[in-house]
């Protein structure tokens, strides 16, 4: 797996408001501007989605793939890694959340390999575009929910 592309961002809630919104997956093409469909497709004991089919468009990287999600018991995090794709060959990725007074810090992780030769540079920009998009989608919707 490439080295992952990470970035942050203060949000103006408390953790558990922010993973609320990160674990709402059908609500993601309401946000996630590159994410245009969601399929829950597993769940666990406590409700939260195991197993996730998505379609999405991001520029150079379009696809429908399937993640699977590992959620840390303290609420602070989850990681996810891709169980098949179809220009994807290999997608890990994480989110933490770190408490900060009255905001979040929420720190985005990605890496992604495409089955398809990419150039390092390029294919860091396209997870840099997909990252900093997410975290602006994620939060103006936590933001605009908390108010």
């Amino acid at each position: 797996m490439a080295d992952a592309t990470t970035s942050s961002i203060s949000i103006a809630a408390d953790p558990e408001r922010v993973m609320a919104v990160i674990a709402d997956f059908p609500a993601y093409p309401e946000w996630a501007e590159q994410v245009k469909t969601v399929e829950v497709l597993e769940t666990d004991a406590g409700g939260r989605a195991e197993r996730v089919r998505f379609t999405m468009d991001a520029g150079p990287i379009k696809d429908s793939y399937t993640l699977d999600y590992d959620w840390a018991p303290d609420g602070m995090s989850v990681s996810w890694n891709l169980v098949k794709g179809q220009i994807q060959k290999a997608q890990a990725g994480s989110y933490h959340l770190a408490a900060d007074g009255a905001s979040t810090t929420v720190t985005y992780s990605l890496a992604v390999d495409l089955n398809i030769p990419m150039i390092g540079m390029l294919r860091r920009k396209a997870e840099k575009v997909i990252i900093d998009t997410a975290l602006k989608g994620l939060k103006r919707r936590v933001e605009r929910g908390a108010r």
